[in-house]
């Protein structure tokens, strides 16, 4: 499980500390992409592995809009490796459609984590009633 929020430098060739709290996690790597929002979500390489074996239906059997969703998740996804100073390479093509550069926030999120501009997660970031709300939201959901 990945928790917390964190702020690295990202140096000039798209390398991003990790948390060290998440290295023991990702030793075998990780697939990084774009999923709904403004930033790259993270996951294992099992979680990932998971996923897509679950979500794997016959290509011609799914609708038009599952095929752009599919398109547009794993046309984005990159298979990366933690570095011996627990640093990964941000793919270039996804820092720029997140507007990442020199700074980047680490946010965990359960199963995996996600990387944002520090601007963009300013703007995001729930507030004390957003979060009143979303807690309104899951209690409704029981």
């Amino acid at each position: 499980m990945f928790l917390g929020e964190y702020e690295y430098k990202v140096d000039n060739k798209g390398r991003l500390p990790l948390p060290p709290r998440f290295r023991k996690e990702i030793e075998d790597g990780l697939v990084l992409t774009l999923v709904a929002d403004n930033c790259i979500t993270v996951y294992t390489r099992a979680d990932w592995n998971k996923m897509t074996t679950n979500q794997a239906p016959s290509s011609f059997l799914i609708s038009d809009k599952e095929r752009k969703v599919n398109r547009f998740i794993f046309s984005n996804a990159n298979e990366v490796s933690i570095d011996n100073q627990g640093r990964i390479s941000l793919p270039s093509a996804l820092r720029e459609r997140c507007a990442i550069s020199d700074a980047a926030v680490v946010l965990g999120a359960n199963n995996c984590f996600e990387i944002w501009n520090p601007v963009q997660w300013q703007k995001e970031r729930p507030s004390s009633d957003d979060a009143r709300q979303l807690m309104e939201i899951l209690e409704e959901r029981k």
